[in-house]
C-alpha cells in the first residue's frame, strides 16, 4: 500500500537526524520489504478499505478550500494515471478521486528525494535504487491488469451505493484501487508490524490545524509526534504533494471561472475566423403573403387595427415591433431571372406567378401570359402603342423637357408595370417608379423582375421618402391619385419634391375628355395649380394613342406667391424643414423657392452627364464633408476612390459576371460615388441613405442619380428577390448594435435574388461574423480579404431555404 512507501521515504529522510542504530534498523526494514515484494502474500480486502478510508479522511480536510476551483479550472491533474498519461476515467474524476492517487503521484517524486539522498547518504542510495526500480515496474504491471478487471466488475453494482455510504471516503478510481492492492500485496507484513510508523505517515499529510487530532495514542505518542514533524517536512519537500497543494490554492486567483473561459473562447474563435455556421438557426417565414412577403407592408395585425383607410393608410408602412429573422420562401418553380435587356420584354412566369393583371390590363398591352413566360409589349393605359412613342410625343409637345440632358431624374407615380421608366433608359433618363401594393397584383414586382427601378409606396398621409427639390420631372399617367381634393395636399407633396423649374406631366382623362366628371376635375385642377403658381406650359393630344398630356412648370422664384390675393394654399412656416421626409405627416402648404445663389435649388443642375462628376455648386469649401475634408474636395475624393475600387477590384479582380447584374443597391451610398463609378455598365443603382446618417441624398440627386431614405432596422419597401447585387460599405458594423445582425442579414437575403451577389466592406471582426452567418445560410463565399483590421467579403446567394417554419402571427390573415 502507498502508506508503506511513505514509511520508507520518511525513514530515509529522518535518518539525517537519527543515530546510526536507527539507520541500520531502517535498512533491515527495507530488505524485508524487498523480500515481501517478491512473495505472493495478499492483504485482506478489509485492510485495503480501512487504509483507503483512513487516507481519504486524512486528506479531505487538507483540500477543502481549493477543491471547487481545482475541479473547475484545471482538469489536467485529474486525468493522469500512474504512467502520467491521460485515462478515460480520469476525464470525469472529481478532485477527491484524484486524492486517492496522491500516494502514487507522490511516489513519482521519489526520484527527487533520491537525488537529495544521494548527496547525504550515497551508500543507502546504492542499496535501494534497484529495489525501487523493481517495485515500480511490478506495480505498473499489476495496476494495468487488476484495475481494469476490478473496476469493470464492481462499477455497475457499487457506484450508487458508494455515493450513499462512502460519501467523501469513496474511492472509485481504478488506478488508485489497483495501486493500493498491489502495494498491500508486497508490504502486508510491514503494515502490520509498523503500525506506529504508518500512523505517523498518515498524520504527516494533515494540515497544521489537524496535527493534534490524529496523533497516535499510547506509549508511542511522543515519538510519533516527533516523527510527524520530521516526516511532514519530508513529504512537502518531495515536490509532488507540495506542488499539488500550491496549484490548488493558487487556482482561485490564477484560473478563470468556466463562464469566463467560455466567453474568452468564443471571442477567440470569433477573432480567429473559426466557422460558426452551425450556431445560427434559420427558419422559413410563414405568412399570408408567402413568397411575396414585405414585413412593413404585410403587417395585417396593424392594418386590422387602423381607425380609417380613407387615405390609403392600409397601403402605408406598418413595421412589426421586432423585425423578422426568418427567411422568405421561394415561389415554386423559381428560376434565375432573365437577363437585361431581354427581361424588359419577358420574364419567367413562375418567378412572379400572378395572372390577374394580365386578365385586367392585357388589352392595354401591360402584360400577357405566353407559355412559361409573362410578356410585356411595352404598352400602358395611356400608351397602348408603346412607351417609346409616348415618350417621344411628350418631347414633341414640350421640347424643353430635353430627355437625357435637361431632364435626367424623374418620379413616375402610379407606374403600373413601369414600362414608361423601362423605356426611358433609351433616352438616358432614370425614373423612380412607385406604386402601392394593391389590387393591381404585384405590379412593382413585375417592374423589378424586368430590371426596372421601382418601390412599393403610396401617396397617403405621409411624405414620400425623398428630399425636397430633387426631381426634374414628375409623371402621372392615369395614376388614380385625386390631386385636387383636401386642399391639394397630395399635389403639394409633389410640389415639395419637384425641383424649382421642374415639370409635372399629367396624362389623364380630365385632360382630353369632356365627360362631366372629367370636366369637373379639370376645372378643380386648374384652380389648384394656379393657386400654387404652376404654369400650364403645354396641353396636347396624341392622335395615335387617343390621349392628351398636360405639362405644368413649378416657379423658380417667390414673386407669384407674394402676389396672390389669397394665401391658399398657405406658405409653410419657416420652422418647417422641407427635407424632413421620414414618417413625417403631409401638410397642405408650400415651401418658398430658394433665391440665394448658394442655396440648393436656386439653379438648374449641369446637363447630363456633366452633372455626374461635377461637385454641386451649393457645396461650399467652408462646409466639412463626411470624410473630414472641405465638402467639394470630399466629394471629388469619394468619386476618385470608388472609380479606383470599381475599376481595379469589382470589374476585374473579383470574377463578377456583370452581364448577370442589372438591379443594384448601395445600402450606404454617402455621395453616390459607387453608383457613379458604375455609369458605363448596363445597371441602375438604388442609393440608400440611412435616416441616422449625414443627409447626403440631395447630392446624389444633383449628380443625376437617385435614391431613398431608409432605416435599416426596418424592412425595405420592395418585394423579395428584387436585386442582383447588394453593396454595403461599413454599414453593418455601424448598426448591428442598434438592430442586431440576424435581422439585417435576413432582410438582405429577402431582397437579394438567388444567384445574387453581396459585397461587404467593413471592419474585420464584422466581416468574420458575417461570413459565419452567411455560411449558415449556404451562401457561396467567393472572396474574403482583410488588412489593417479592415475586410472585404464577396459572396453569392443560393437556392437554399431552411425546412423549419416560423409562423408570423401578425402577418396571417
Amino acid at each position: 500500500m502507498a502508506l508503506g512507501k511513505y514509511s520508507r521515504v520518511d525513514g530515509r529522510k529522518s535518518s539525517n537526524y537519527c543515530s546510526t542504530v536507527t539507520i541500520v534498523v531502517f535498512v533491515a526494514l527495507c530488505l524485508v520489504g524487498v523480500w515481501m515484494m517478491t512473495s505472493s502474500s495478499v492483504v485482506p480486502d478489509q485492510n485495503l478499505d480501512l487504509s483507503s478510508q483512513g487516507k481519504k479522511n486524512d486528506l479531505s480536510t487538507q483540500v477543502t478550500e481549493g477543491k471547487e476551483s481545482y475541479n473547475g479550472g484545471n482538469e489536467s491533474n485529474n486525468k493522469a494515471g500512474d504512467d502520467g498519461n491521460p485515462t478515460d476515467e480520469g476525464k470525469s474524476k472529481q478532485f477527491e478521486d484524484t486524492l486517492g492517487d496522491l500516494p502514487e503521484d507522490a511516489t513519482k517524486g521519489d526520484a527527487l528525494v533520491s537525488q537529495e539522498e544521494n548527496h547525504s547518504n550515497p551508500q543507502q542510495t546504492e542499496s535501494t535504487s534497484e529495489v525501487k526500480q523493481e517495485e515500480k515496474s511490478t506495480e505498473q504491471k499489476e495496476d494495468a491488469g487488476e484495475s481494469e478487471s476490478e473496476t469493470q466488475s464492481e462499477k455497475a453494482t457499487d457506484d450508487s451505493d458508494d455515493k450513499k455510504e462512502d460519501g467523501p471516503n469513496k474511492v472509485d478510481d481504478k488506478d488508485s484501487e489497483a495501486g493500493e492492492k498491489n502495494e498491500n500485496k508486497s508490504v502486508g507484513e510491514e503494515i502490520k508490524e509498523g503500525s506506529d510508523e504508518k500512523k505517523s505517515v498518515e498524520n504527516s499529510v494533515e494540515l497544521n490545524d489537524k496535527k493534534d487530532q490524529e496523533v497516535g495514542q499510547g506509549s508511542d505518542e511522543k515519538a510519533d509526534g516527533e516523527k510527524k514533524d520530521q516526516s511532514s517536512s519530508a513529504v512537502f519537500s518531495s515536490g509532488t504533494q507540495s506542488d499539488l497543494l500550491n496549484e490548488t490554492t493558487t487556482q482561485n486567483g490564477a484560473f478563470l471561472t468556466q463562464a469566463s473561459e467560455s466567453k474568452n473562447e468564443k471571442e477567440m474563435q470569433k477573432s480567429s475566423g473559426s466557422d460558426k455556421e452551425n450556431s445560427y438557426i434559420w427558419k422559413l417565414c410563414n405568412s399570408t403573403a408567402g413568397p411575396d412577403y414585405i414585413p412593413c407592408l404585410d403587417n395585417l395585425e396593424a392594418i386590422r387595427n387602423l381607425r380609417s383607410t380613407k387615405h390609403y393608410e392600409h397601403r402605408e408602412r406598418h413595421c412589426p415591433d421586432n423585425p423578422p429573422t426568418c427567411l422568405v420562401p421561394l415561389p415554386e418553380g423559381y428560376q434565375r431571372s432573365v437577363e437585361w435587356p431581354t427581361s424588359r420584354e419577358k420574364i419567367w412566369y413562375h418567378n412572379v406567378p400572378h395572372t390577374k393583371l394580365a386578365e385586367i390590363k392585357g388589352h392595354q398591352n401591360w402584360v400577357k401570359v405566353s407559355g412559361e413566360y409573362l410578356t410585356f409589349p411595352g404598352g400602358g393605359t395611356q400608351f397602348k402603342h408603346g412607351a417609346l412613342h409616348y415618350i417621344d410625343f411628350i418631347q414633341q409637345s414640350f421640347p424643353e423637357i430635353a430627355w437625357g440632358k435637361q431632364t435626367r431624374v424623374i418620379l413616375d407615380v402610379g407606374c403600373g408595370v413601369a414600362s414608361f421608366g423601362g423605356y426611358l433608359f433609351e433616352r438616358d433618363v432614370l425614373a423612380m417608379s412607385l406604386a402601392p401594393k394593391d389590387e393591381h397584383e404585384a405590379q412593382v414586382q413585375f417592374a423589378l423582375e424586368r430590371g426596372i427601378p421601382a418601390i412599393s409606396a403610396v401617396m397617403g398621409t405621409k411624405r414620400l421618402p425623398f428630399p425636397s427639390r430633387v426631381f426634374d420631372v414628375v409623371h402621372c399617367a392615369r395614376c388614380r391619385v385625386p390631386w385636387h381634393i383636401e386642399g391639394g395636399k397630395l399635389l403639394l407633396e409633389l410640389n415639395r419634391v419637384l425641383r424649382p423649374g421642374g415639370l409635372f406631366v399629367w396624362s389623364a382623362t380630365p385632360v382630353y375628355q369632356k365627360l362631366p366628371e372629367d370636366v369637373e376635375i379639370w376645372e378643380a385642377m386648374q384652380k389648384l395649380t394656379n393657386a400654387m403658381c404652376w404654369e400650364l406650359v403645354s396641353k396636347t393630344k396624341d392622335r395615335v394613342n387617343g390621349v392628351g398630356v398636360a405639362v405644368y412648370r413649378k416657379p423658380t422664384s417667390n414673386e407669384c406667391y407674394e402676389q396672390r390675393s389669397k394665401d391658399v394654399p398657405p406658405i409653410c412656416q419657416g420652422s418647417d424643414d422641407p427635407n424632413a421626409a421620414w414618417n413625417v405627416p403631409l401638410q397642405a402648404c408650400m415651401h418658398k423657392a430658394p433665391v440665394a445663389t448658394s442655396e440648393r435649388g436656386s439653379q438648374w443642375p449641369e446637363p447630363w452627364p456633366a452633372r455626374l462628376s461635377k461637385s454641386p455648386y451649393w457645396l461650399l469649401s467652408s462646409q466639412v464633408g463626411v470624410y473630414g475634408k472641405p465638402a467639394p474636395e470630399d466629394f471629388t475624393a469619394d468619386y476618385e476612390h470608388w472609380k479606383h475600387v470599381v475599376t481595379n477590384s469589382y470589374l476585374n479582380g473579383m470574377g463578377i459576371n456583370w452581364s448577370t447584374v442589372r438591379n443594384v443597391m448601395d445600402m450606404r451610398a454617402i455621395y453616390g460615388g459607387f453608383a457613379a463609378a458604375l455609369r458605363d455598365l448596363n445597371v441602375w443603382v438604388m442609393n440608400v441613405v440611412s435616416v441616422d446618417a449625414p443627409d447626403t441624398l440631395p447630392i446624389i440627386y444633383e449628380r443625376g442619380l437617385f435614391g431613398i431614405y431608409h432605416d435599416w432596422c426596418e424592412s425595405f419597401s420592395t418585394y423579395p428577390r428584387s436585386y442582383d447585387l447588394v453593396h454595403a460599405d461599413h454599414l453593418f458594423s455601424k448598426i448591428k448594435t442598434k438592430c442586431g445582425l440576424p435581422a439585417i442579414v435576413a432582410e438582405v437575403d429577402r431582397i437579394l435574388r438567388p444567384g445574387g451577389k453581396l459585397i461587404v466592406r467593413d471592419k474585420e471582426e464584422t466581416i468574420t461574423e458575417l461570413e459565419s452567418m452567411l455560411k449558415s445560410m449556404q451562401y457561396e463565399i467567393n472572396m474574403t480579404y482583410s488588412k489593417d483590421k479592415e475586410g472585404l467579403l464577396y459572396c453569392q446567394k443560393t437556392m437554399w431555404r431552411p425546412k423549419d417554419v416560423e409562423t408570423l402571427i401578425y402577418a396571417i390573415a
